[in-house]
């Protein structure tokens, strides 16, 4: 396979949004220039959830939310060859970003697909999923809205459901397996496309933050 083509930084910068230094709450207006409904994939990767999202629902703003330049680079660069103008990446530790930068009440859905499960105990603190990324995402969401999760790791579903189900303003909703995928582009990211291949199972859950919250 032939090495994806680096556009210039320039040609990139439109999809780029650069974690503040300090905190700043978002205008999602001004970020991107419509009032479109806003979704946040939390650990964007190399961006096929967002191209194909993006693609899809072109009536709908993405931002993906990366730690690693590299893969916010990467993501962009897959963004900007295909002009999905309705895509952003921004990188930033997606706990704090979450936390500090984004208005409440004013994303429709926050995606968190194969995050880390972070095995080791002394290392556990760095899972994005806590309580307090939990409550977070309760209060970014509208009313209505959803978090959805994605993980190949039985241990880490478990604990995702406990953890969730602790918060009093989000409440677990019924989800379906999706169709079998036809194209490369038909899964939700490149790991979920190397589970499925392999055979592994893909444990999922989808809470709703409560319309009365």
């Amino acid at each position: 396979m032939q090495p994806t083509r680096r556009l210039p930084i320039g040609d990139l910068a439109p999809y780029l949004l650069e974690g503040p230094g300090t905190p700043l709450l978002l205008r999602w207006l001004e970020v991107f220039d419509n009032d479109q409904p806003v979704e946040i994939e939390v650990g964007s990767g190399k961006g096929l959830f967002l191209i194909t999202a993006a693609a899809a629902r072109p009536g709908v703003n993405f931002l993906g939310i990366e730690i690693a330049r590299k893969y916010q680079l990467f993501a962009a660069n897959r963004v900007a060859k295909r002009k999905l103008t309705n895509v952003r990446v921004a990188r930033a530790d997606a706990r704090q970003f979450l936390r500090d930068c984004v208005p409440s009440s004013s994303c429709q859905a926050v995606h968190v697909y194969f995050p880390d499960p972070w095995w080791k105990r002394r290392h556990q603190k760095r899972r994005v999923l806590t309580v307090q990324f939990c409550t977070d995402c309760a209060r970014v969401l509208t009313p209505g809205g959803r978090l959805r999760i994605a993980t190949d790791v039985e241990e880490y579903f478990s604990f995702a459901c406990n953890l969730l189900s602790q918060c009093d303003r989000l409440r677990a909703i019924r989800t379906t397996e999706p169709a079998s995928p036809r194209y490369g582009l038909d899964y939700l990211s490149n790991f979920e496309r190397k589970f499925r291949q392999a055979g592994r199972t893909i444990y999922r859950l989808e809470f709703e933050r409560a319309i009365t919250s």
